[in-house]
């Protein structure tokens, strides 16, 4: 495969793209085969099978000149072949219709995600090189060195701090604003944040916590604000552990936007005779918020706490940007790149590996909760 694409690399550019739309109307055509014409019943459908048996043998042996190849590919087609045809005499073609459609979406995710975490996997246990097996090594490092332990720590801070205010915040906004006069205004301000990439969010911020010393005049909003009280100027990113507390007030501020339009909508899907029902019995506005909108929208509010929660697990931008990781603030995502940098190709899969199975539990947890509701309904 490497070969085929250095060789790809030494054509022309107009060369190239034919040969790439050419590929791609080979995996349309492919696609459209097992869907449409593998299936089906009939005298042609079967001939135009039978040709295939022919055809793509030939194929391969005029390309790699081996009749091994060309055989056994004969073998396999003319016998997956076959199995379509009787599958479609007997009204079952759907399925082949189904895997057809599901093939594009299986083939990019072995070949994107299942095989590098494999590949990611083994790497872990290997030494920096990756020529010599070392077994948990990597691992014992990450969980004896005061760097790994404080980069897992700050990981563990983001997602218990993170999620949990981002969405206690956009909970409150949403019911605030719920069926106000500039609801929509309100939204937008709040949902703005959202617009802007996590790299500028953190620019944006490191204008905020900018320092200049107590003899110069502050260009940052948050030691100017200290100033005019009369306090004394901070190095906000410099002073740990609360410069981590600082880095995660960004993601709060972008997320708290997704979490309060998603809850919005939630909260207007919650039955109005029921919030009715609860203020005729004499429930004051916490309890009707506690015991019928909150029970109302439980599956949202899962939801948005696993995904901002993933979100702080993987979060980097934040972290590279406005610190690098320095000032103990780094984070399993930033260590991971940082190792790969300092050529630890096998402590920065291990921390790939670690990251992995920090997302696992939310997401297993995530997918429980939605069985749980379709078997509910």
């Amino acid at each position: 495969m490497t070969a085929f694409f250095n060789w790809l690399g030494t054509l022309h550019p107009f060369l190239q793209a034919v040969l790439l739309v050419v590929a791609f109307a080979a995996i349309v055509a492919l696609a459209l085969y097992l869907i449409d014409i593998a299936v089906k019943p009939g005298p042609v459908y079967t001939a135009i099978r039978l040709a295939t048996c022919v055809v793509v043998p030939a194929l391969i042996l005029f390309l790699f000149n081996s009749y091994i190849w060309a055989v056994a590919i004969a073998a396999v087609l003319g016998a997956g072949l076959f199995l379509l045809d009787w599958k479609s005499r007997k009204g079952r073609g759907y399925l082949v219709q189904l895997v057809g459609f599901l093939m594009p979406a299986l083939l990019f995710v072995l070949i994107g995600l299942v095989l590098p975490s494999i590949q990611t996997i083994g790497a872990s246990f290997m030494n920096a090189a990756g020529n010599r097996f070392i077994g948990l090594d990597n691992f014992v490092w990450i969980f004896t060195q005061p760097l790994g332990l404080r980069t897992v720590l700050n990981t563990l801070v983001w997602v218990l701090v993170a999620p949990t205010v981002s969405t206690a915040i956009g909970l409150a906004y949403a019911v605030f604003i719920d069926k106000s006069r500039g609801e929509k205004f309100f939204k937008v301000l709040v949902f703005m944040p959202m617009a802007i990439s996590f790299v500028g969010a953190s620019i944006i911020w490191r204008f905020v916590y900018a320092y200049r010393g107590a003899e110069f005049e502050q260009i940052g909003l948050l030691n100017q604000i200290v100033v005019w009280f009369g306090g004394e100027p901070q190095q906000w990113l410099i002073n740990s552990p609360l410069n981590t507390f600082f880095l995660i007030v960004v993601l709060i501020w972008v997320q708290t936007g997704f979490a309060m339009v998603v809850l919005s909508a939630a909260i207007k899907g919650v039955p109005t005779e029921q919030i009715e029902a609860a203020e005729l019995d004499g429930t004051n506005a916490w309890q009707r918020f506690w015991n019928v909108i909150v029970p109302g929208i439980r599956p949202t509010l899962i939801v948005v706490l696993t995904t901002i929660s993933i979100a702080s697990l993987k979060v980097f931008d934040i972290v590279r940007t406005m610190t690098a990781g320095e000032y103990e603030t780094s984070v399993v995502a930033n260590e991971m790149y940082s190792q790969l940098r300092f050529f630890e190709a096998g402590r920065s899969a291990a921390f790939a590996v670690v990251l992995f199975l920090m997302v696992m539990p939310i997401v297993i947890y995530n997918a429980v909760q939605l069985k749980r509701q379709r078997e509910t309904r």
